[in-house]
C-alpha cells in the first residue's frame, strides 16, 4: 500500500474575491486584531508574527470548549499570511469534531485593486464534513465583509 492510500482524503475551502483596495489596505484588515474582531471573531493574544499562538472563542459542543487554537506560521507583508486553526474534540461527531487545519490568505495586485484568495485547507473527510460545510458557507459570507470594515476606516 502506498503512502497516498494511507492518507485520509482532505478537502479545502477556497474563496477568491477582488477588492477595490491596495494590498496594504487589505493586509491591515487581515492582520490588525481590532479589525479581525469586526469581520471574523475576536482574536485573543494575536500578533502577526510567526510563532505567535492565539485563540478564537466560538460555541462549545460536547467535550470541546469552543476554543480555536491558532499559531501564526507565515507572514509576508502585503502578500501572504498563514496560520494553523485547530479545535474540536476527538469524541465529538459532527459539530465540534477534532479539526487540524490551516488558513492561508494570498494577496495579489490586479487591475483596479487586490485579489484575496483564502484557502482553508486540511479538512479530513468524512470526520470534518460538518465543519467543512459550515465553514464553506461562513467564509463565503465573511470575506466580503472586509469591504465594509475597510470602507469605514477610510
Amino acid at each position: 500500500m502506498t503512502d497516498a492510500a494511507l492518507k485520509p482524503a482532505t478537502q479545502d475551502i477556497v474563496v477568491d474575491e477582488v477588492f477595490p483596495h491596495t494590498p496594504e489596505t487589505i493586509w491591515n484588515a487581515l492582520t490588525n486584531g481590532a479589525l479581525i474582531e469586526r469581520w471574523l471573531m475576536a482574536p485573543k493574544g494575536f500578533a502577526p508574527v510567526p510563532g505567535t499562538h492565539f485563540t478564537y472563542q466560538t460555541t462549545p459542543a460536547g467535550l470541546w470548549d469552543g476554543v480555536i487554537r491558532c499559531q501564526v506560521l507565515e507572514v509576508i507583508p502585503n502578500e501572504r499570511f498563514v496560520y494553523a486553526w485547530k479545535g474540536g474534540h476527538e469524541s465529538n461527531q459532527g459539530y465540534g469534531s477534532r479539526l487540524d487545519t490551516r488558513v492561508t490568505f494570498i494577496l495579489s495586485k490586479v487591475d483596479g485593486g487586490t485579489r484575496l484568495r483564502l484557502v482553508h485547507s486540511g479538512f479530513v473527510m468524512p470526520v470534518n464534513d460538518v465543519a467543512f460545510q459550515n465553514m464553506s458557507e461562513g467564509w463565503k459570507k465573511i470575506v466580503p465583509r472586509l469591504t465594509t470594515i475597510i470602507d469605514e476606516q477610510a
